[in-house]
């Protein structure tokens, strides 16, 4: 299929649109790099599951950071403000410790 220049096709498969759930997200970088995992906590488990990691480079991880406050703009315009319900950290400070 044909794309206009500057345009381009996105394939979604079968198995990686269905979606993997997680509600911790742990980000490290280094000079070249952000590595971003995404993790499911489970209530009562004291260890925890990388379920996807995506490593990308820091003008790309500007780009989702800058995405992602457009689409949480928008979101909060139609549905209003989302609420955090703890005052905790809106990310986590130390005291993870990982496997490879």
């Amino acid at each position: 299929m044909e794309t206009k220049e500057g345009q381009f096709q996105i394939e979604l498969k079968e198995d990686i649109a269905e979606g993997v759930y997680a509600n911790l997200a742990v980000i490290a970088h280094s000079s070249s790099e952000f590595v971003l995992d995404f993790v499911r906590m489970m209530p009562g488990v004291s260890k925890a599951q990388v379920k996807s990691r995506i490593v990308m480079t820091p003008e790309h991880a500007k780009r989702l950071m800058f995405a992602l406050q457009d689409n949480l703009r928008r979101y909060e315009a139609q549905f209003g403000e989302i609420r955090l319900h703890d005052q905790r950290p809106p990310y986590p400070t130390g005291g993870f410790k990982g496997e490879a």
